[in-house]
Order: structure tokens, then C-alpha cells, then sequence
């Protein structure tokens, strides 16, 4: 309720601000307020000002007080502006804080925005569908502006569309960019230099040579931990960063030339039919990569067909490999049983090409890029109160800032990139371009019908092996389960979804074709036309998925897989072995990346490979105030406490356990 008192007598306020952490956030300008209670009662405008201090800082927070004859027990909206007085007028507002000091009535305004000249308006628990926001006009308004400021843009040809100019509300915070990213990455180049020069001339001589360059600054990868070990090999597959095209195996591929002769003394006494009947053999296939470009003509990029046996031990082991799709003399098919380090070296090609898929796909083109394209239309099209945009916001932190920053240092000509792999910027974006004709988010996006569309769904198959199955299944179900509770508390109809010209217009720029200004994603539900909450649920789980459990599982391994370069190589010169002959380890020395190179792989995993951003559930930025919805974040937080626990209970039992998929570990956002 709120009222005017008697002549004379005041109601104190306190105004807490907090200012953001970004570049620039602070201001010299003059900051004014209006309070406003029920039925539009309000206060007169106040001037934020305390006498001779500098407010308004960068990440600092202030106190206000104001005293006013209108009394407002519960303020339920603010109008907010500020002047061009000062050098820096520009502010970052990250919220306002208003308490009523004769009840402690406490109100608070999330605001996460640049806050320009114009009069800007905050209301209480402000998650409001459009057709039942009582002020349409200003947040039609708004969006104009949104629009203009979010624009999508295909910067690189046949690849997903991106922010065509990073807003200045999705650049990084202040703390993020310098103590995060400039830092770390400062440090680990220092490291690397110094490494490099020490090492000038020399070249690898033995095994452990390699060991020389993981100082403590570093750390040592686990991969290095593993030589040759066939057990690792088959982990990569399903406990690793690249386990989600691992399919089960119910024939043998025509171009694929393994007989059953060949595989015979690795299948336990089975046949080849009852391996196959069994649900114990596994296949993948990497057609992909198939006249992928390379850096320079004298590399070499494989296209390989792998077999893999899923023993009575319940181990993966691989057993047979061809390092190309064509079928020819030259073109063998790898054994176990062959010479230890022909075999090695039939498993390092394959294995810089699945390096490459990796990167290319699973991480670079699946998360970040078809996420940024998701992200740019979700703030083109949903106002800040919208109820969907709350939820997917704390999943898109920092994402466009972090591929804007990629786009100029590592995916481009000239970049990371194209110094340290086979493939290069031109073969990366070959195989990109490839995968937009096939890739759904339904499908490929929507983690229970990648794992059917690839027959290794059932716990029964793979059993107790298959961690990123198991574990990921886990935090899929608690992600909807959250989704679903949220979307029924605002659509509680179907109709509801129908009427959200917000939510629909979303949908149709999602599916819309990139060449007509859309993002162009396969495989939205309903073709972005959402008629069921089931359909609306689906899109959302996949998308907060992929930003955090999706991103984590690609990410997060990196420099442990790739500071090795035995095991999981992303460079290799010379030729893949075209016969049985021996090789000697020489020639396994003599293929891996130099020092420098290996040294510039190992810096680049180092920095996104470490996490820096609050775990899921957990938000940097709270957007979500309506108290029924607390309440559902609440739930997913325990919920996600329950996983947690689970999953640990797993990996004390797991002889190799796997990290990256616990809850406190998976951050809500690809943030690096």
C-alpha cells in the first residue's frame, strides 16, 4: 500500500546501486530517481548524490538516502535516467536496491544494462508475456533499440551467423578480461617463450624429451600419462572430449575392409555375427574429413573408419583401423596384432583426425558458434522481462565476447589455428561448412536422441563405461525437469504460446534461412512455430545444455588431451604408414609437433581449458526475481546437488574417473 503522510512527515529511503564491472561502466554523470508505489503514487525525482564523493564507480556499490512526505510501503517501480554532465557519461547499471527504512521493505530492480539518456523503467519482479505487459508501447520501443544493437551477420561464409558488432552489454567484465583471459594468457606465453628459447635447436631425441616442457607453470597433462595404452584410445571415445559420434556397429561398412578373419583373435571366442548381436561392436566413422584442405600440401589429413570391441571386461579396446574411406592396397586396415609402433602410429593419424573433428565441430561450430547465432536472435526478439529471456541469460554470459575475441586471434588466417594443426583455418572451415547441411538441434543438439539415432542410448550397452552417457544423462534430465517446471509457470496454456508474438517471432528468425537474415538452425521444434510447451521445453533444455554440460565435456579436457602429443596429436608431418613395414619410435618422434608448436598448442589448451565462471545454477547475474520462480531455481539447485552427489559416488567406484561433467564443475555458459 502506498499514501501520502501528514504535513511534515517523512519517509526514508535507501537506494543501494550497484555499478557494473565492465570497461567504461563508471559515470561522472548526474543520476536522478522517482519512486512509484501502487496506483502510480510516486515520489518526486531525487538526484543520487552523496556530498563530495565521486559516485557511481566501476564494480563498487553506493548507498543513497532520500527522504520523501510519500509514503510507499512497497515500491514496485522506478523511473531511472541520468545527464551528460561529465567527461564519462556512459553507466553500466547492474541493479538497484530500494529499502523502505520505516518497515525494511527491501525491493530490488535488476537492471544488466548500459543505461542511456532516455527515462528507463524498472518494475518490481518485472517477468511479464508481451500481451499482458501493461506498458507495450515502451517495450516495443526497447526492442527497436535491441534490434539495431543485435544484428545478426554470416561473417564468415557457409558458416553459422553471429553478432555482426558486439554490443557494449556483452563485452567481458573488467575482472573477467584482465584477471582471466589477458593474465593467464600472458603467463603461459611467458612460459612458452622462455621454454622455446631454452630449447632452440633441439629436437626430440627420446620419449621423455617431451616431458621437459611441462613445468609447474603448466602442470602436467594427464594424457602424457598414457603411451601407447589401447584402453586409453578406446576412453577417448566415450569418456573424453570427443564421445558423441562413437555409434553402434550393426554391419560392416562396404568400404571398410575388415573381414572377420582379420578381427577374429579380438572378439573373446565370438563370432563376427555374435559380437555384432552381442551389442559389442562399435564403430566410428570420420567420411567428414574426406578432401579436407590442409595447412600446406606437404601435411596430410586422414579420413578414417575405426572398429572397437567392448570386452568381457568392460573395456573399449580398438581393433582394427582404416586411416582412409577408399579401400586399396595402400590403404590397410591396422591391426592390434600389428607392430607396436606401426600400430601407434595408425592410432596417432586417427587420432589427429578426431583432434580435428573436435575442434572444428564438437567444440568450435556445435557450441560456440551455433549458440552465439541462438543467443543474438533470443536478444533481438525477447525483451529483457520476458520470462524465456531471463532463463536462457545466464547461459549466454560472455559467449559473444569470447568468439568476437576468438574470430581475431584464433580462427582466422594467420591465427592459432592455422599455425598448429594439419588442417588449418581453410580445412576447419571446410569441415564447418559440411556439417551445417546435416546438424539438428532435435537431433545432435538433444543429447537422449543423439545417443538413440546412434544405438548406444541403453545403460545395458557400454555399461559402466560410458561416462559421458551416464553422467550427462543425469544433468539432461535435471535441465529439463527445470525447464519444464519454469515454462509451465509461465504458459500454463497452450494457447499462452500462441499469443507470445515475442516468442514466436524468436522461433521463426531461429529456423529462418541464414541468406535471409536468419540463423538458420535445423531441427527447432515445430519449425519454430511452437504450438506445445513440449516443443518449447525441447528447444530450451538443448540450448542450456549445450552452453554448460555440452560445452563443458568439449572444453574443459583440452589441454590435458592436447598438451600430449602422443595421444591426442593436432599436428602431424610426414605420411600415415600405407603398409605393416615396422616403424621405429624415431619415426614417431619425428612426426609430432616441434617444441614451439607443441609449446602453442599447450598454451591455448592451457587458458580454455580452466574455468573461471560460476558453476550451473548458480548465476553470475541474478535475472530471475519472480518469487515463484526462485523457488524453481531453488529446486534445480538441489536437484543438481543430487546429481552431484551421484556422480561422485560413480567416479569413487570408476577405475578412471571423469571429472567434467559434475555439477560444481560445468559452468552455466561457454565463457571461454
Amino acid at each position: 500500500m502506498s499514501k501520502s503522510k501528514g504535513k511534515g512527515t517523512v519517509t526514508k529511503y535507501n537506494i543501494t546501486v550497484q555499478t557494473g564491472d565492465k570497461k567504461g561502466a563508471g559515470t561522472h554523470a548526474h543520476v536522478y530517481i522517482i519512486l512509484y508505489g501502487t496506483d502510480e503514487i510516486q515520489t518526486k525525482e531525487y538526484k543520487l548524490s552523496n556530498f563530495l564523493k565521486s559516485d557511481f564507480k566501476r564494480g563498487k556499490f553506493e548507498s543513497f538516502s532520500i527522504k520523501s512526505e510519500v509514503h510507499i510501503s512497497e515500491v514496485q517501480k522506478i523511473e531511472l535516467w541520468r545527464d551528460n554532465n561529465g567527461s564519462s557519461t556512459n553507466w553500466y547499471l547492474d541493479w538497484i536496491e530500494v529499502t523502505n527504512k520505516e518497515n525494511s521493505f527491501t525491493t530490488v530492480f535488476p537492471a544488466l544494462k548500459w543505461i542511456k539518456e532516455n527515462h528507463h523503467y524498472f518494475f518490481v519482479n518485472e517477468t511479464t508475456l508481451p500481451q499482458n505487459d501493461h506498458m507495450k508501447e515502451s517495450r516495443r520501443l526497447e526492442m527497436q533499440v535491441l534490434q539495431k544493437e543485435y544484428q545478426l551477420d554470416v561473417k564468415i561464409s557457409g558458416l553459422p551467423a553471429q553478432v555482426k558488432v558486439l554490443p557494449e552489454d556483452e563485452t567481458f567484465s573488467w575482472h573477467y578480461f584482465f584477471d582471466v583471459l589477458l593474465s593467464k594468457l600472458a603467463e603461459y606465453e611467458i612460459e612458452s617463450l622462455k621454454l622455446t628459447k631454452k630449447g632452440k635447436g633441439k629436437e626430440w631425441k627420446k620419449v621423455d624429451d617431451v616431458k621437459t616442457v611441462y613445468t609447474k607453470a603448466f602442470g602436467v597433462p594427464q594424457g602424457s600419462k598414457y603411451f601407447n595404452d589401447d584402453k586409453k584410445f578406446g576412453r577417448q571415445r566415450i569418456s573424453c572430449l570427443n564421445s558423441l559420434i562413437i555409434e553402434m556397429c550393426t554391419a560392416i561398412p562396404e568400404n571398410f575392409a575388415v573381414t572377420e578373419d582379420m578381427i577374429k583373435p579380438f572378439l573373446e571366442g565370438k563370432t563376427l555375427k555374435q559380437a555384432i548381436e552381442g551389442k559389442r561392436l562399435f564403430m566410428t566413422n570420420l567420411a567428414i574429413l574426406e578432401d579436407c584442405p590442409t595447412r600446406s600440401e606437404n601435411l596430410i589429413m586422414p579420413c578414417p573408419l575405426a572398429l572397437f570391441y567392448f570386452n568381457d571386461a568392460n573395456c573399449l579396446l580398438p581393433i582394427a583401423i582404416q586411416l582412409f574411406q577408399k579401400k586399396g592396397p595402400s590403404n590397410p586396415v591396422f591391426l592390434r596384432s600389428d607392430p607396436e609402433y606401426t600400430w601407434m602410429l595408425a592410432k596417432m593419424w586417427y587420432n589427429l583426425a578426431d583432434s580435428t573433428y573436435h575442434q572444428s565441430l564438437t567444440h568450435l561450430n556445435f557450441t560456440h558458434l551455433m549458440m552465439e547465432g541462438i543467443s543474438v536472435a533470443t536478444k533481438r526478439n525477447l525483451a529483457l522481462q520476458h520470462p524465456i529471456m531471463k532463463l536462457l541469460q545466464p547461459h549466454f554470459l560472455y559467449l559473444m565476447a569470447i568468439d568476437s575475441l576468438a574470430l581475431v586471434s584464433l580462427i582466422k588466417p594467420g591465427g592459432i589455428i592455422d599455425k598448429v594443426s594439419n588442417a588449418g583455418i581453410n580445412g576447419t572451415f571446410n569441415i564447418m561448412r559440411k556439417s551445417m547441411e546435416w546438424w539438428r538441434l532435435d537431433l545432435h543438439g538433444t543429447l537422449p536422441e543423439n545417443l538413440k539415432n546412434r544405438g548406444v542410448f541403453e545403460h545395458s550397452v557400454l555399461t559402466g563405461a560410458y561416462h559421458v552417457r551416464d553422467d550427462g544423462l543425469l544433468l539432461y534430465g535435471a535441465i529439463k525437469s527445470y525447464v519444464e517446471k519454469y515454462v509451465g509457470l509461465y504458459f500454463p496454456t497452450e494457447g499462452s504460446l500462441s499469443a507470445d508474438y515475442e516468442l514466436q517471432n524468436w522461433g521463426a528468425e531461429l529456423v529462418k534461412s541464414r541468406d535471409d537474415g536468419g540463423v538458420g538452425i535445423l531441427g527447432v521444434p515445430g519449425n519454430g512455430n511452437f504450438k506445445t510447451t513440449d516443443q518449447l521445453v525441447i528447444t530450451l533444455t538443448a540450448i542450456i545444455y549445450t552452453c554448460s554440460a555440452g560445452h563443458a565435456t568439449a572444453n574443459f579436457e583440452q589441454y590435458d588431451e592436447y598438451g600430449a602429443p602422443f595421444n591426442y596429436p593436432y599436428h602431424l608431418s610426414g605420411k600415415p604408414p600405407t603398409d605393416k613395414s615396422p616403424v621405429a619410435i624415431e619415426t614417431i618422434l619425428n612426426v609430432i609437433a616441434k617444441r614451439e608448436m607443441l609449446l602453442e598448442t599447450m598454451s591455448i589448451t592451457k587458458v580454455l581449458s580452466d574455468k573461471a565462471t560460476d558453476s550451473l545454477g548458480h548465476f553470475e547475474k541474478q535475472f530471475i526475481v519472480d518469487p515463484h520462480a526462485v523457488q524453481i531455481v531453488e529446486e534445480f539447485r538441489q536437484k543438481l546437488q543430487e546429481v552431484g552427489k551421484i556422480i561422485d559416488e560413480r567416479n569413487q567406484k570408476r577405475e578412471f574417473p571423469y571429472e567434467w561433467l559434475r555439477p560444481q564443475v560445468v559452468p552455466n555458459a561457454i565463457s571461454i
